[in-house]
């Protein structure tokens, strides 16, 4: 089945099963979302994720979650940017969240990152989901 919005998906796919207080869950594996996973895993929301390759040809990716004290560690996980409206961030203008507790991810030139490693190097780009 095609999607038309990917990352939207697996961000409700990691709300619902935040939710249900679920230790796993499974999302269908591309480049960008990988990207997107290892900013979530580098800033401490998830504890990892790891890639599953099936015979034919596809795979998946199996997200363990992280919770503190029976509560999620991510409070709130919001799309930005989405296929009908793109929102793009100068350097200037990356938005901060919960005055910096929170984590904007960007998709810039340079790669995927978070807002402050995009400040420090100096790029905009599209800012793809907000995570406090």
């Amino acid at each position: 089945m095609a999607l038309s919005d990917p990352i939207g998906d697996m961000l409700t796919r990691i709300r619902n099963a935040h939710m249900r207080l679920r230790d796993n869950v499974v999302t269908p594996a591309s480049t960008l979302r990988g990207s997107v996973l290892d900013v979530l895993k580098s800033e401490g929301f998830i504890r990892d994720y790891s890639e599953t390759k099936f015979d034919n040809g596809s795979s998946e990716f199996s997200i363990e979650l992280k919770y503190l004290d029976e509560e999620p560690v991510i409070r709130e996980l919001q799309r930005v940017s989405r296929p009908g409206r793109r929102v793009y961030a100068s350097v200037k203008n990356i938005p901060l969240v919960a005055n910096g507790l929170g984590v904007s991810i960007l998709s810039t030139p340079k790669g995927v990152m978070a807002d402050h490693e995009a400040r420090s190097k100096n790029v905009g780009g599209e800012v793809l989901c907000r995570v406090f």
